[in-house]
């Protein structure tokens, strides 16, 4: 008698699903021509690496063609990234602060505004009548 084998989702490598998820999202194949032609038995087993490792969101309410990178989260910036971008806000705040400068500056020596800081936080400190 010719005995089936019965295989397991660990049968198959991860490289192997992703490859076949490939062909399938990329239109070469059905999921069920996928099936016949690789072997693989069950009948939502495609269907089930088609959401866990392809592009589309299967989520609930998720419209057809949505792909699940613009809903995955990002990864955290590395070092290097985190440094640089720290970088173009500070150089930002440099250039916004000599800006300002230079319109008080204008203000003062041009219309003869004077240009106060507003008091800290300390002297706002009102004394409450005896």
């Amino acid at each position: 008698m010719n005995q089936r084998v019965k295989r397991t989702q660990r049968d198959y490598t991860l490289a192997f699903k992703q490859a076949v998820v490939d062909q399938v999202e990329g239109g070469e194949l059905t999921y069920k021509q996928a099936q016949a032609r690789y072997g693989i038995q069950g009948r939502s087993t495609v269907l089930r690496w088609l959401r866990r490792y392809g592009r589309q969101d299967w989520s609930p309410g998720a419209s057809h063609g949505t792909t699940r990178s613009a809903t995955m989260p990002k990864s955290p910036p590395t070092p290097e990234q985190r440094i640089k971008e720290l970088e173009e806000k500070l150089w930002l705040a440099e250039q916004k602060a000599e800006f300002f400068e230079a319109v008080v500056d204008v203000m003062e020596k041009d219309y003869g505004v004077t240009v106060k800081k507003r008091p800290g936080k300390s002297s706002r400190k009102t004394a409450l009548p005896d």
